[in-house]
C-alpha cells in the first residue's frame, strides 16, 4: 500500500474525525472552565470532559452514538491518537520549561531530605512490592515483571509539577519557600522517574528482562540524558552566536519546536521513550537566556494549552471505562498504599530533621499530588501494553484523587492563616 493510499480518508471519515475533535475540545474546555471556577485543577475537568464521551457515560447510555463518533473507522481512531500524542509531547516539553534550577543551601537540605524519604524510599519499596504481592493480574500483554515493578515504583512515588504549580498559582503562594521546595523535589523526581519509565518501556517489549538488556537500556537512557542536558544547551548557545542567530531570534518558536521534535525522533530511534526526549528538550530550552526564548515559550504554551493538551487529557478520560474496568478494592488499596508510603516517608523525614509537624504534613500532602505525571505514566504504560486496563484506571483515579486532596488541604491551611513551612 502506498503512502498516499494509506492516509486517504473518505468524506464521512473526515466528518466524523472533525466532529469528534470538536466534541473533545468543547467538553474538555467546558468542564476545565467549570472545575477551574470551582477552585479545582483544570486538568481534572478536561479528563472529566472526555469521560462523559467515553464508555462510562455516552457508551453506556447511547452506545451507538459513541461508536458512530469515535469507533466507526480505525483510521479515525488513529488520527485522534496522533493528535493526543502531540498533546503528550508538548505537555512534557512545556513541563521541562518549569524545572527549578537554583535553591538556597537551607532549602536544598530540606529538599534532599524529603526527596529521600518521600521519593527514593517509596520508589524502592514500590519496585519490590510486585515480588511480594501478586501484581501479575494487572500486567499488560507486553509487560514483564521488571517493567511492572518499575511502573509500580513510579506510581507510588511520583509528584505532579503542573498540577501542584497550578494550585500554588491559584493560592498565590508560588513565590514562597514552601512552593520552591516542593517544586525542587518534584523536579528531581520527574527527571528520575521519567528516566525510570524510559527504562521500563525499553525492557517491556521482551517476555523476560535479562540483565544484559536492563544494563543496556539503562546505559542508553543515561547516555541520552547526559547528551541532551550537556550537549544540547551548548549547541543552542553556539547556534545563537552563529550566523543563524537572526533566524532564531526571528522565529524562536519554530526553532524550539524543531529541537523538541528532533530530540523526540532521536529518542524513538534509540528506543528511549519519546516523552523523555520532549521533557529533556524543554529543560534545555529553559536553560537558555530568557530574552531569547521567553516569547517562544509563551507561544508554545498558549497553543499547547489551547488545543493539544486538552485533547490529550480528554482522550485519557475517553479511555476510562469505569463500568467494566474499575476494581474499587484494588483502587482503594493502591491509593492507600501509595499515599501511606509517600506521605508517611515525608512525615518521618520531617521529624528526623526537626521540621514542625504542620510543615511536614503540608509537604507530605503537597508531594502526594500525582496529577499530570501520574496520568502520563498510566497512559504511556497502558498504550504500550505494559499494564492492564484495571491498573490504568487505578493510576489515573489515584492521580485525580490525590491532586484534589492536595488542593483542598492547602486552600484550608491558607484560609486558617497557618504557616506552610
Amino acid at each position: 500500500m502506498s503512502l498516499a493510499t494509506s492516509i486517504t480518508l473518505s468524506s464521512l471519515e473526515l466528518t466524523r474525525f472533525f466532529f469528534a475533535m470538536v466534541l473533545l475540545l468543547f467538553t474538555a474546555h467546558s468542564f476545565g472552565f467549570l472545575f477551574y471556577e470551582a477552585k479545582l485543577p483544570r486538568v481534572i475537568g478536561e479528563i472529566f470532559g472526555g469521560l462523559i464521551l467515553g464508555p462510562t457515560f455516552l457508551g453506556y447510555f447511547a452506545p451507538s452514538a459513541e461508536t458512530w463518533v469515535f469507533s466507526a473507522f480505525p483510521s479515525e481512531g488513529a488520527l485522534i491518537s496522533v493528535i493526543s500524542y502531540f498533546g503528550l509531547v508538548l505537555l512534557m516539553f512545556i513541563s521541562g520549561f518549569e524545572v527549578q534550577r537554583s535553591f538556597s543551601k537551607q532549602d536544598r537540605k530540606i529538599a534532599i531530605s524529603f526527596l529521600l524519604g518521600a521519593t527514593v524510599i517509596p520508589f524502592v519499596i514500590g519496585v519490590l512490592t510486585p515480588y511480594v504481592y501478586n501484581f501479575a493480574p494487572y500486567s499488560g500483554p507486553n509487560g514483564n515483571m521488571l517493567s511492572l515493578a518499575i511502573i509500580v515504583g513510579i506510581g507510588v512515588s511520583v509528584t505532579s509539577i503542573p498540577v501542584i504549580s497550578k494550585i500554588f498559582i491559584d493560592l498565590r503562594i508560588m513565590n514562597t519557600r514552601f512552593a520552591k521546595i516542593v517544586l525542587a523535589i518534584a523536579t528531581v523526581e520527574d527527571v528520575m522517574q521519567f528516566g525510570a519509565l524510559a527504562i521500563a518501556t525499553g525492557v517491556g517489549a521482551s517476555a523476560s528482562a535479562s540483565l544484559s538488556l536492563v544494563v543496556f537500556t539503562a546505559l542508553v537512557t543515561v547516555a541520552f540524558f547526559a547528551a541532551a542536558l550537556l550537549g544540547l544547551p551548548r549547541m543552542i548557545r553556539y547556534t545563537i552566536g552563529s550566523k543563524f542567530n537572526i533566524l532564531i531570534r526571528t522565529h524562536p518558536s519554530r526553532y524550539a519546536l524543531f529541537l523538541c521534535f528532533s530530540l523526540v525522533a532521536l529518542a524513538s530511534l534509540l528506543n528511549v521513550n519519546i516523552i523523555f526526549g520532549a521533557f529533556l528538550a524543554g529543560i534545555a530550552i529553559g536553560m537558555m537566556p530568557e530574552e531569547v526564548f521567553t516569547l517562544a515559550k509563551a507561544q508554545i504554551k498558549s497553543i499547547s494549552l489551547a488545543m493539544f493538551t486538552p485533547i490529550y487529557f480528554a482522550v485519557v478520560g475517553l479511555k476510562l471505562d469505569l463500568i467494566h474496568s474499575l476494581d474499587i478494592f484494588f483502587l482503594l488499596g493502591f491509593l492507600i498504599f501509595s499515599s501511606s508510603l509517600k506521605s508517611g516517608g515525608a512525615l518521618v523525614v520531617g521529624r528526623l530533621i526537626k521540621q514542625k509537624r504542620l510543615a511536614s504534613l503540608n509537604l507530605a500532602i503537597a508531594l502526594n499530588a500525582r496529577g499530570g505525571p501520574g496520568i502520563v505514566l498510566a497512559t504511556v504504560a497502558f498504550d504500550l501494553g505494559l499494564i492492564s486496563e484495571t491498573f490504568f484506571v487505578a493510576l489515573v483515579l489515584t492521580a485525580i484523587i490525590t491532586s484534589l486532596i492536595a488542593g483542598f488541604w492547602l486552600r484550608y491551611v491558607k484560609k486558617r492563616g497557618w504557616d506552610l513551612l
